[in-house]
């Protein structure tokens, strides 16, 4: 490796004496960069170089133009020739493990000088060790995935099975009894929903939606129905597997025919004349993660009523990629099972009773949804603040106009308020069995998972008009506007439609209703 190099130590008077063609420097926070070749290279073209600009200060006109990462990249860095004598960069972009600085990009429990009776001190240790963990492993990976829609690289993916990442994601439990999880930093006995909340909204962060949902999501929700309902004997093939990132299960539910009433599946499971195995015949489609999934957590009619079976993946197992508004990175799939022979103690729970574990399953779906949602959001109320704050219209910073203010107001009045409903139920989660929150969860999540998504799509609209033509543009100042406007209608559909929720919710206060009450 080769030594850095020295920087030269510079006055602004030395700087302004090269500000002409074939010998132009400029300064960008208090940073010297030689731009004398580079300025016909430069992909806006040369004349943004103009007279007020060389030889000058133009970090304002950079931060007009580009995101501060564009600094960073080797092939700009290497143009920094210097720094400004007795002065400090000041401005700043994203320092790997840290909180933002930004007012509500963080949940006010991560925010100095505000307090919260739910975090205790081993929540703080795992916030701070996974953000890291996100930042240098995780964050890199998912720009470099999302953009050529390639599923995450195994490396992550074994990086996070060394600190039991993939188990803590399934929440708290007997699975991780034994368990060394983030390095010793939470005990497996003490592990509850909150710690989960964190990793998942720390994984958020890194803004890139497909690759999040590469980067196992379908284990979150295919997994826990054979924690739950498995028996021992394929718990102790399944888990351990998945736990170390080498095999992959993916929820295979919804059909073309039939996406939210779950009772109109078509997939048929039927037994073999001696009744040791199922054959299943069948499509599922929309399926994340079924690309490169080796296992398949699948709703069929069976005679009986409707079954939950894990089906490992064999050759009559067959999926085609589908393209979808996000990238290739989730591994979204239709899939395909033609005869497939399934041994029946792959049955998860009870034969005609999959309703129930499909019913306890989405309660912890929608949950971790309404989490990856709460975070995201505040993404974008980040994104917004920087960008008001920086952008200059007819003289004036955009945050000086009163409707520019008033759409932040409401973004981040939708998130908050998506926070704080979301931490109470998980406090309660936390306090119920997973019987009692199969019952009076599942009204007050289906509420919160429509409630959020609804607001998101209200975020991600505002946005795009605070951002304007560059919210509209894959790369550049508005890049995460944009992929967040274009994927955000997924959240608004997995995990069960926001209307059809909506009347979930309903549906299960009215069942609750005194028969007796009267206005």
């Amino acid at each position: 490796m080769s030594a850095p190099k020295e920087m030269k130590q510079l006055t602004r008077e030395e700087v302004g004496k090269h500000n002409k063609d074939g010998d132009l420097w400029i300064i960008i926070d208090s940073k010297v960069y030689d731009i004398s070749r580079f300025k016909n290279l430069h992909p806006g073209g040369p004349s943004v170089f103009d007279s007020d600009i060389a030889g000058q200060d133009a970090t304002d006109a950079f931060y007009g133009l580009h995101r501060h990462e564009v600094l960073t990249r080797p092939q700009y860095a290497r143009l920094q020739i210097g720094v400004i004598k007795n002065e400090q960069p000041v401005l700043y972009d994203r320092h790997i493990g840290e909180p933002s600085h930004i007012p509500y990009a963080e949940p006010t429990w991560l925010s100095q000088g505000y307090h919260s009776p739910y975090y205790k001190e081993s929540h703080r240790r795992l916030q701070r060790a996974v953000r890291k963990f996100v930042d240098e492993v995780i964050w890199p990976d998912a720009q470099a995935r999302e953009a050529d829609g390639k599923r995450p690289s195994q490396s992550v993916f074994d990086k996070m099975a060394e600190l039991n990442m993939h188990a803590m994601r399934m929440g708290p439990g007997k699975h991780l009894k034994g368990l060394k999880l983030m390095g010793g930093i939470v005990e497996p006995e003490e592990f509850d929903y909150f710690h989960e909340l964190i990793i998942t909204q720390e994984i958020v962060r890194c803004g890139a939606r497909g690759y999040g949902d590469g980067l196992n999501a379908g284990a979150v929700i295919g997994l826990p129905p054979v924690l739950n309902f498995g028996s021992p004997s394929l718990q102790a093939e399944v888990l351990p597997a998945v736990f170390s990132g080498q095999k992959f299960i993916c929820l295979a539910i919804s059909e073309a025919h039939a996406g939210s009433d779950v009772t109109g599946l078509q997939t048929t499971a039927v037994k073999t004349a001696d009744g040791k195995f199922w054959i299943v015949n069948g499509t599922k489609k929309w399926i994340t993660n079924g690309t490169f999934a080796d296992y398949f957590t699948t709703g069929c009619k069976t005679e009986d009523g409707f079954t939950v079976i894990l089906i490992p993946r064999t050759p009559r197992i067959s999926t085609t990629p589908i393209k979808t508004s996000y990238s290739p990175a989730a591994g979204t799939a239709s899939i395909t099972f033609d005869n497939v022979l399934v041994p029946v103690e792959n049955t998860l729970g009870e034969e005609g009773m999959g309703i129930f574990v499909m019913l306890s399953n989405f309660n912890h779906e929608r949950w971790v949804m309404c989490c990856s949602s709460a975070r995201s959001q505040r993404l974008i109320i980040e994104e917004c603040l920087k960008w008001t704050h920086q952008r200059t219209a007819f003289t004036k910073p955009l945050t000086s106009q009163p409707v520019i203010r008033a759409k932040i107001a409401s973004m981040i009045a939708r998130t908050e308020s998506v926070q704080s409903w979301l931490e109470n139920l998980t406090y309660q989660m936390c306090n119920m069995t997973y019987k009692q929150q199969a019952s009076k969860l599942a009204g007050q999540l289906a509420f919160l998972k429509s409630h959020s998504t609804h607001n998101a799509q209200l975020t991600a609209r505002d946005a795009v008009q605070l951002f304007g033509g560059r919210a509209l543009t894959q790369s550049g100042m508005g890049q995460f506007i944009e992929h967040y406007h274009r994927t955000v209608p997924f959240d608004a559909l997995l995990g069960g439609a926001e209307d059809v929720l909506a009347d979930l919710g309903v549906r299960q206060a009215i069942r609750s209703m005194p028969a007796n009450a009267r206005l």
